[in-house]
């Protein structure tokens, strides 16, 4: 029996499988194979192997696999700091690569597509991020401003964060967003009432805030559709 990948049928190797079918002919443990480049050799274990063997160990979710600290890799049989880095570090350009599509958005026209460009970033956090698109007369996307990180409190958010880099920029509008790590987006009462305070803080200002929100896992709320602000 063949163990290693050099043995294997050309067509059935996932660098030939890659060139000939492109990415999405391959399978995550292929994927993840061309990542980690070899399996172990203790056990004649192939890089597809191991990466079937971690999918598995993460109960299939590639969210959680992405989510894992080095050391939690590190422990799974057959990998090593090398391997685990390269895992860590494809999943961090994966993250950083969405973040960049945003400087070519020309405007968000729902609440749906701010939803589905941001739950790819804050999908494998476990922290809370407070964020403000800043939007021109056009509803153009200036930049984004990380407000802040953590829990949402009034302290935190205060309007003098937000606006001032939305005064800097000369924004006419901004969009505020923020994830619940739990999953559930349904809006606490702080969060309620830092968008009332941050709304009212607008209007003195002339900026107006169009719209909060708030990203869960797979779904999300919208202080607009939800008659919020």
């Amino acid at each position: 029996m063949a163990h290693g990948i050099k043995e294997w049928p050309e067509d059935e190797r996932p660098r030939e499988k890659l060139e000939r079918l492109g990415s999405a002919g391959l399978t995550d443990a292929e994927l993840l194979a061309l990542i980690l480049r070899s399996g172990d050799p203790s056990t004649r274990q192939t890089a597809i192997d191991l990466g079937r063997e971690l999918i598995s160990h993460f109960g299939g979710n590639l969210r959680e696999l992405g989510a894992a600290g080095l050391a939690e890799l590190c422990a799974i049989k057959g990998m090593g700091l090398a391997k685990a880095s390269g895992i860590k570090a494809a999943f961090a350009l994966a993250s950083r690569f969405q973040a960049r599509k945003l400087e070519r958005l020309d405007r968000f026209t729902s609440p749906r597509q701010v939803f589905d460009y941001f739950h790819h970033e804050f999908r494998d956090t476990r922290k809370e991020y407070f964020l403000a698109l800043l939007l021109d007369g056009k509803n153009r996307i200036i930049r984004r401003v990380q407000i802040s990180e953590g829990s949402l409190n009034q302290s935190i958010v205060h309007p003098r964060e937000v606006f001032s880099p939305a005064v800097k920029e000369s924004a006419a509008a901004l969009i505020l967003v923020h994830n619940h790590p739990t999953g559930d987006p349904a809006p606490s009462q702080e969060d309620i009432a830092i968008t009332r305070r941050l709304k009212e803080a607008g209007q003195i200002m002339g900026i107006a805030v169009l719209d909060h929100i708030i990203v869960g896992d797979g779904e999300y709320i919208s202080f607009v559709e939800r008659g919020l602000l």
